[in-house]
């Protein structure tokens, strides 16, 4: 059995939401469940200090535009960041949390 999130206030990067619904061999069933999702949730879109963020975490770990994008928008809202990526989980300038992934 998969522990659930702890409660609380949730949120995504706009980058997040692209990247679910943009798998190509998504069936509707799973856009439609990844639509209902996202309907619940708040999106993060980027603003000033999340492309200043995501530019520094590039220039200091290298990482995929994507993934500072994320890192950055996690930084900006002091939140923790749920990941199952192990180099996201190392970066000692915010909170992350391991998830298991069905």
């Amino acid at each position: 059995m998969v522990n659930p999130l702890p409660s609380g206030q949730y949120f995504i990067s706009m980058i997040t939401e692209i990247e679910l619904l943009s798998y190509p061999s998504l069936s509707l069933e799973e856009e439609t469940q990844i639509i209902d999702f996202l309907n619940k949730i708040t999106i993060i879109g980027i603003d000033n200090n999340i492309k200043n963020l995501t530019i520094a975490f590039r220039k200091q770990y290298k990482l995929r535009l994507a993934d500072a994008i994320i890192v950055a928008t996690a930084k900006s809202l002091n939140a923790t960041l749920f990941t199952n990526d192990v180099r996201l989980a190392n970066l000692t300038e915010i909170n992350t949390q391991s998830v298991q992934i069905l």
